[in-house]
């Protein structure tokens, strides 16, 4: 029989190499981003396309965010902060 191990156990295991925990801290704003905003949308019980007409984008500009495959601008995550009637805060925290 195989040792399978859960997803968890699996990255838990990738961490210990810091060349791959430096490459994962480094996605972490951008994975906390896509989170908030599928958060918000959901609560909002909003679909994409609404979002985006609300934020004067696109769905697909909205669906590509949260699929984490555009990096969008300061100006276009504040559209939609202010689409799910929001303000935008960016802090620095310490490590």
């Amino acid at each position: 029989m195989r040792n399978l191990k859960t997803i968890n156990e699996f990255t838990k295991e990738l961490l210990k190499d810091p060349e791959v925990k430096a490459e994962y801290d480094k996605l972490e704003p951008e994975y906390q981003l896509m989170c908030a905003i599928i958060e918000a949308r959901r609560e909002k019980r909003l679909s994409q396309k609404q979002l985006a007409v609300k934020a004067k984008t696109t769905q697909a500009k909205i669906s590509m965010i949260e699929a984490g495959l555009s990096n969008p601008t300061i100006q276009t995550v504040n559209s939609i902060a202010m689409a799910f009637g929001k303000k935008l805060r960016i802090e620095f925290v310490s490590r």
